[in-house]
């Protein structure tokens, strides 16, 4: 760019000179060879005015191409970079959508999980607004625990009692205490009303009144139909299967609960069933330990019998080993003399042996003296 100010100065230059020259020949009289001599000059200095602006031209296009190569670079870089930056953001953008159609698909999994619950809560409320059905649902969770803590022999399912009743559950226990029956119907109008009335004193006292009247009904049925002299127990359970309204009863009605426990009708939620189960399960582990103990003090006596006559048979055994014992003593002694006589057997024929070697020696010692 220096060069190029430089080469548009010079050029300017030779212009104004040539301007100048032009103006003062055209102002002073010349004669012809002084002025052929300015026209040679001028003449020179076009063809340098003009080799100048050539040279200043083709620097200008160089300069020009220099320049449109640079922007071109340039353009191409920006334009790498916004095309980079484009394709980042929608790498993005298509990565954001992915995840928006993934969560709109849970939450619509929720959203149809929910509509179920619901669907099932209308039709638990259904259930529980009918007595056929509300008394299906509580046998059936009646089944479900009994079935879940005790052996199938210990129990039975709409049994008939010699008066005609059949309770829910009949717990096949010994005498004492005898079955045990369970009912699993509730009367549960009364308390949805009582929870209906809420805080409002005018309808709660006349539906706390009605509850505790149809509880003590039901408990009444209970003591009448299934406690039976001689074929049940002395008492019978009524089974809830709601641990809220369990606790309603005992925390505001502690009355109605004592009045059944003198009926002997125990009230019982599903863990306070569970608790009862489990003790009539060891109630009949222990019954099944007594009707055998008979079986086992047999076994016992037969064991002990067979203990005696191993304990004789040892001892017999003890006196052979003891018998044996006595022979190798007397083996062993009488085998000790017989060593000890060999041994003298040989002492002697050892002494023979020197005694005959001595006379030897005797009778050869003269007949060499003689010879010398």
């Amino acid at each position: 760019m220096d060069s190029l100010v430089i080469l548009v100065a010079l050029a300017v230059g030779t212009a104004v000179a040539v301007l100048g020259l032009f103006l003062i020949i055209n102002r002073r009289p010349r004669g012809n060879g002084e002025l052929a001599t300015l026209t040679g000059r001028l003449a020179q200095m076009a063809d340098s005015q003009t080799a100048v602006q050539t040279q200043i031209a083709e620097q200008l296009q160089a300069q020009e191409r220099l320049l449109a190569k640079a922007m071109e670079d340039r353009l191409e870089g920006f334009s790498k970079r916004v095309g980079d930056r484009l394709t980042e953001t929608a790498t993005k953008n298509q990565t954001a959508l992915t995840d928006l159609r993934e969560r709109l698909a849970v939450i619509d999994k929720a959203q149809q999980n929910l509509t179920e619950l619901s669907g099932q809560m209308v039709g638990l409320q259904d259930i529980l607004a009918n007595k056929q059905a509300r008394g299906a649902f509580g046998e059936i969770q009646l089944r479900d625990l009994v079935e879940a803590a005790l052996p199938p022999s210990a129990y039975a399912f709409q049994a008939t009692l010699k008066n005609g009743r059949r309770p829910d559950c009949l717990l096949q226990l010994p005498n004492p205490p005898g079955p045990i029956a369970i009912d699993a119907k509730f009367p549960l109008e009364s308390y949805e009303a009582l929870r209906a009335a809420g805080n409002d004193e005018g309808q709660a006292v006349p539906a706390r009144r009605r509850f505790a009247q149809d509880l003590r009904r039901h408990v009444q049925d209970i003591a009448a139909r299934y406690i039976i002299p001689g074929e049940t127990a002395e008492s019978a359970l009524l089974f809830l299967p709601s641990e809220a309204v369990y606790a309603e009863l005992h925390a505001n009605f502690r009355a109605v609960v004592e009045e059944s426990y003198k009926a002997r009708v125990w009230i019982v939620s599903p863990t306070t069933l569970m608790a009862t189960l489990n003790t009539v399960r060891a109630v009949l582990k222990d019954v099944r330990m007594r009707e055998q103990a008979g079986i086992i003090q047999a076994e016992v006596a037969k064991m002990m019998q067979d203990v005696g006559r191993l304990d004789k048979r040892v001892n017999n055994l003890e006196a052979h080993f003891e018998h044996a014992r006595r022979d190798i003593l007397e083996i062993r002694t009488s085998s000790g003399k017989i060593l000890r006589r060999g041994e003298k057997i040989g002492e002697l024929e050892l002494e023979e042996a020197e005694a005959e070697a001595a006379l030897e020696s005797t009778a050869t010692a003269p007949a060499q003296i003689t010879t010398h």
